[in-house]
């Protein structure tokens, strides 16, 4: 062990020297992970503008993009601002001065000095999901992450920021006044004590600053077993399906992505679900969920009605054809009650609070006009 006496020579160097080069020596919160859903495209482009080009930290960002689409959101980054943003692809090595954006359809994790890219099950709603890449980050670099949450709907990325925080890192929130869609940036308010509630502009100079603070690294809290987990359920580690390896408690509700149970988990005061084969779901997108296959039902039955009511009208005009009054009569009032329901399905339709519009996080549109 080594005994440290204030103005005493240690080797060639003194105390105060040591003790500087130690910190000097001591990394910076240099793992910065962005998480953006709808309106992100031109949040994270003014972002990107107020950083500087050596920035002695790497940035991590998953945007909600259609897993369909082309995405361009890379190449914008790097017209936007002066860092070198790329498409993550598995095992890409981490370096400084570098934006690493999440491939459409795969969730992006860190792991210590390298990203790896799968295609997990979906959380909430999503493939890339914000939660995972928070989770993944606290796991591996602990005090040494920053995590921003910026303009989106719902509440993805809520509780990665909460893992963030509990592993000693830094949380930072986007202004919802500010936010063009502030539910994440609200839900992660409600849920997550924040250290910086910050409009764009200041976001960029805080996180410039904290790359250069020294922090010290230390052990994992214990929530690091649970972190571990979902971060291996997000890669598919079919070790973990069993059932009896399930965190929480069986739940009511069926996942409904695969129709399989899900298992309640609390994390403090969040409320999450997670099925078998790693499905998960907030509160808010168990919401969403529920409304569109409400929404899908809804539609459903409207055709089976319109369908039902030509059979009726068709019949009915037969019978009216071979004098049968009584039995065309018969249809008629089949006729009726079809076209009563009808309305009633599109008077509910039409008032049905569907978040399907604000739920398109990055369509070709944003991505073109940004």
């Amino acid at each position: 062990m080594l005994h440290i006496v204030p103005g005493k020579p240690i080797g060639t160097l003194t105390v105060s020297a040591y003790m500087r080069e130690s910190i000097e020596n001591m990394p910076g919160h240099d793992i910065v992970v962005v998480g953006a859903s709808a309106g992100g495209v031109e949040a994270l482009a003014t972002l990107v503008s107020t950083l500087p080009p050596k920035l002695p930290a790497a940035i991590f960002v998953v945007l909600h993009i259609s897993a369909h689409s082309p995405s361009f959101v890379s190449d914008i980054l790097s017209r936007s601002g002066l860092l070198e943003a790329v498409q993550a692809s598995d095992g890409m090595e981490i370096k400084h001065g570098r934006i690493y954006v999440a491939p459409p359809d795969h969730h992006m994790l860190v792991e210590r000095g390298n990203v790896r890219v799968v295609r997990g099950p979906k959380e909430n709603r999503h493939r890339p999901a914000v939660d995972p890449l928070f989770r993944s980050a606290a796991l591996a670099y602990g005090p040494r992450v920053v995590g921003v949450i910026l303009t989106g709907v719902l509440d993805d990325g809520t509780a990665g920021l909460r893992a963030v925080k509990r592993c000693g890192g830094i949380a930072i929130v986007q202004d919802p006044d500010e936010a063009i869609y502030p539910g994440m940036p609200r839900s992660a308010l409600e849920h997550v004590q924040v250290d910086h509630i910050l409009p764009l502009a200041a976001i960029g100079p805080l996180l410039v600053r904290l790359a250069s603070e020294p922090v010290k690294e230390e052990a994992g809290d214990a929530m690091s077993e649970d972190l571990e987990k979902e971060t291996q359920k997000a890669e598919m580690d079919t070790t973990l399906m069993r059932a009896d390896k399930q965190d929480g408690t069986p739940s009511v509700f069926s996942c409904p992505e695969c129709g399989g149970v899900l298992w309640e988990v609390q994390d403090g005061n969040i409320l999450r679900f997670r099925c078998r084969v790693g499905h998960a779901f907030s509160i808010e997108s168990m919401f969403a969920e529920q409304s569109e296959a409400l929404e899908t039902a809804l539609w459903v039955a409207m055709k089976t009605l319109e369908e039902s009511a030509d059979l009726s009208r068709r019949m009915m005009q037969q019978a009216n054809m071979h004098g049968q009054k009584r039995l065309a009569s018969r249809y008629e009032a089949k006729l009726r009650e079809a076209e009563q329901r009808i309305a009633l399905i599109k008077r509910a339709l039409i008032k049905s609070e569907t978040i399907a519009e604000d739920e398109r996080p990055a369509t070709e549109q944003h991505l073109e006009k940004a």
